[in-house]
């Protein structure tokens, strides 16, 4: 009997009621959003270059590299990392994020110009009526602006992905005017952007099956339709599976999630997921790599308990557990080994099941550990590590493992 006959897949359900040809691609926006965290810090541009060559290697398809309009090292690096991509011949696309100004898409006109190759320009506008009220905007007004800026753009040799702002908050005639207006003066794709973290994933694809079905009746059934969104509401990952599951075809992710206010969907999490569902085929080796890197040079910290990149992401120390991997590992069959207690392979990141030894363990996971050190069993060691197991306030290191290892030898050797 198979794994696959092992392990029911609830998944599948729905799944058929979707597009089984999806394909789902990514845009990295740790160099932008993610750099507009307050608590992170601006890499410089060789970290910034390490991450690129990453998201490469990874098969992320677009990177945001910044916002040359906000400032002259923004629009320094922007360029740097654009020379990069074509030095290297990466492949990546880059883009930058511009508002609707003339004064911010001129400069991304003139990288492209003076590197001699293509740059996508996402240009944004908030939608929503709250955005308006507050920044005494006409909605009329706002349309001609975007069409205006579109249609510049594209006259300057750059591709267009339209982002209406507060895209979750807005009305539908709302989107469907403004994207409208993008597509009709040149837009290839167009963005719904969830700006403040505000819905669920029902709204999430809600809002996204609204705007594919706008863009199709309008004669856009070519335009692309990306989703970008924020984790006000811990939501970020889930909002963007259900908005590629309604019809974005791309999604827009951070490593870590870092990004504004409390962060956008982790890259990480949304690769894994893809591949899992068959909506893409990332390089996921050096995925753990990207995810430190990222932390490095933003100056943030990796939580323990981070999904797929956290340091107990495949790591235990519970008896149950143990003893259900322990008994998979003795029947030599890796993949069970693997998902008996996880539902992400660990050997796609180069990593494996970790058991550790402490309060809430079982005899298994001393078994365990000894095993995969190439120590024999001794029923009296074992009981002697799982006493001081259950007697410690904590997991035990490997130094104190050791320790009892050792001290129990020499009792055995002087008796």
């Amino acid at each position: 009997m198979g794994l696959a006959d092992l392990i029911h897949d609830w998944d599948s359900s729905a799944l058929r009621t979707a597009d089984p040809e999806r394909r789902v691609s990514f845009d990295d926006e740790t160099l932008r959003d993610g750099l507009q965290s307050a608590s992170v810090r601006d890499a410089d541009l060789s970290g910034k270059a390490r991450l690129v060559r990453l998201m490469a290697r990874l098969g992320i398809e677009a990177v945001d590299v910044g916002l040359p309009g906000a400032g002259e090292r923004q629009a320094r690096d922007a360029e740097a990392l654009c020379r990069l991509i074509v030095a290297e011949s990466l492949p990546i696309k880059p883009n930058c994020a511009a508002r609707t100004l003339v004064s911010d898409i001129a400069p991304i006109a003139e990288i492209a110009q003076r590197i001699g190759r293509p740059v996508e320009v996402a240009l944004f506008v908030a939608a929503s009526a709250v955005r308006g009220e507050v920044d005494g905007w006409d909605p009329e007004e706002l349309l001609r602006r975007s069409e205006g800026c579109v249609a510049f753009a594209i006259r300057s040799g750059l591709g267009v992905t339209f982002v209406a702002e507060d895209a979750t908050r807005a009305a539908g005639a709302t989107l469907r005017d403004l994207f409208g207006a993008a597509v009709r003066a040149g837009a290839q794709r167009v963005c719904v952007a969830d700006t403040a973290g505000a819905v669920t994933p029902l709204g999430a694809h809600a809002v996204v099956r609204f705007t594919r079905e706008a863009l199709d009746a309008a004669g856009g059934g070519e335009v692309g339709l990306d989703w970008h969104g924020h984790n006000d509401r811990g939501l970020a990952v889930a909002n963007a599976l259900a908005a590629a599951f309604a019809g974005a075809d791309r999604l827009h992710a951070t490593a870590l999630g870092v990004g504004e206010r409390v962060g956008n969907p982790a890259m990480e999490q949304l690769l894994v997921n893809a591949r899992l569902l068959g909506w893409a085929s990332p390089e996921l080796g050096c995925l753990v790599e990207y995810a430190t890197v990222a932390a490095e040079i933003l100056g943030v910290e990796i939580p323990p308990g981070a999904p797929i990149v956290g340091r107990d992401a495949f790591r235990t120390a519970t008896g149950v557990h143990a003893a259900a991997i322990l008994k998979a590992a003795a029947r030599c069959h890796l993949d069970e080994v693997d998902l008996v207690y996880s539902s992400v392979p660990a050997a796609w990141l180069g990593r494996k099941q970790e058991i550790e030894v402490g309060p809430m363990s079982g005899a298994s996971n001393v078994r365990y550990w000894l095993l995969e050190r190439g120590l024999v069993a001794e029923p009296t060691l074992v009981e002697t590590i799982l006493r001081a197991a259950k007697l410690a306030s904590s997991t035990l290191s490997v130094a104190e493992l050791e320790a009892l290892v050792e001290e129990w030898r020499r009792g055995h050797a002087s008796a």
